[in-house]
């Protein structure tokens, strides 16, 4: 039986109201309740997983360089809030303080982990995800249902090397524009679709069809209370969003008047 409301995951941690990809953003979404985490990882100069979305640190830290040319040591002096108003928070964020922070938690929080491709070492963030989860205790779940971990990226290959090298941790397939994911059908190896929201505004029944295939659907980016409503009715299982209190309300109470929104 599918559950009556999606799970909420707070993207990239409470991103609309913390900076992104910061301990203080996740911090604040397991305050906020939210049922899962999401994160972006790339590897380091020096092999350590690190929560970074783009290919540099310019954006979202007081430096500037590629992220797989600079050691987790050079990145301790730069502060990942630059651009917020949030207090300085030096260094940036390992996948591996972020597991723990899950592991602490004790209220089952997933965490949802997207490898970016396509980058300088290729498969090694793969390899070093599944070593990393062989350290934590969650590369081998009872079953996928119950697992601490699901793996995401854009990159068919990449999603198809981690299912053979983690056969028991759940997969999701992301895309941002249809192809042959229209259907509902995925390849073998995703468990879970996952379409940008622009995509299900233009067609709301896929989550029906991908439900068909026994897949279900993890949506990004959600903070529209019209978005918010759309992948309720629909089915949605995974509803990512940078609001996660918010969302939550709203899913809650969604016929309760909603004043503005939040810019993904």
């Amino acid at each position: 039986m599918r559950q009556t409301t999606p799970d909420v995951v707070a993207h990239r941690g409470a991103s609309a109201h913390r900076a992104e990809h910061t301990r203080g953003a996740y911090e604040l979404a397991l305050e906020q309740g939210a049922d899962a985490l999401e994160c972006d990882v790339r590897v380091s100069r020096d092999g350590h997983l690190v929560c970074v979305h783009d290919r540099r640190v310019d954006r979202t830290s007081s430096g500037r360089g590629v992220v797989s040319e600079l050691t987790v040591q050079a990145m301790s002096a730069l502060d990942f809030t630059h651009h917020s108003v949030d207090d300085p928070e030096h260094g940036v964020l390992t996948l591996d303080e972020l597991l723990g922070m899950v592991s602490d938690h004790g209220r089952g929080v997933r965490l949802f982990v997207e490898t970016k491709h396509p980058v300088r070492y290729g498969g090694l963030v793969e390899q070093k995800l599944l070593a990393m989860l062989v350290r934590h205790g969650m590369a081998t779940p009872a079953d996928k249902e119950s697992s601490t971990v699901v793996m995401m990226s854009f990159a068919p290959s990449a999603v198809r090397r981690f299912r053979l090298a983690a056969p028991k941790v759940p997969t999701v397939l992301l895309f941002d524009r249809w192809g042959r994911r229209r259907g509902g059908l995925l390849p073998p190896w995703a468990d879970h679709a996952g379409p940008d929201i622009r995509l299900l505004r233009e067609d709301p029944d896929f989550v029906a069809r991908a439900a068909e295939f026994d897949h279900d659907t993890y949506c990004w980016t959600v903070d529209d209370p019209a978005d918010i409503a759309l992948c309720d009715r629909a089915g949605v299982r995974f509803v990512a969003t940078n609001a996660p209190a918010r969302t939550r309300s709203h899913l809650a109470e969604p016929d309760l008047p909603r004043f503005g929104s939040v810019t993904p």
